[in-house]
């Protein structure tokens, strides 16, 4: 069964994500990924950079597990910075496309006020629904 995305009648379209994902299958949990490398480096700086890191970061989970980009069900976004995350809607757009396609989950943004680690900017927890093998 593919994923079907859940949009209750006479809702406005929501932009970027899904409101509601069905899917049958194995589930994958993902911890919280921030963005530094597969070493533990941040290699970036900026939030954009950092966003990707972390996006590129899940997908290697769900890909170590057999999954693919369409698998991911839902994401929770953790920033530590609003309004850097409001000045940079297209280029987190664009940041998020380069990596999981135009694949849109259910998601949540949470604001906090810091993260484990000092450099760290975003962190993103995921879920994905792969196919029973």
């Amino acid at each position: 069964m593919a994923h079907i995305v859940v949009h209750p009648e006479g809702w406005k379209p929501a932009k970027g994500y899904a409101n509601g994902m069905l899917a049958e299958g194995r589930t994958l949990y993902v911890g919280g990924q921030i963005g530094w490398t597969k070493d533990q480096v941040f290699e970036a700086k900026d939030f954009i950079g950092q966003m990707e890191q972390a996006l590129r970061n899940i997908l290697d989970v769900v890909e170590a597990a057999g999954g693919k980009a369409e698998h991911l069900t839902r994401l929770t976004w953790y920033v530590t910075d609003k309004q850097d995350y409001l000045a940079h809607q297209k280029e987190v757009g664009a940041a998020y496309r380069r990596v999981l396609g135009y694949h849109f989950p259910a998601m949540t943004m949470v604001v906090v006020s810091a993260l484990v680690e000092d450099e760290a900017l975003i962190e993103i927890e995921g879920t994905a629904v792969l196919p029973n093998t």
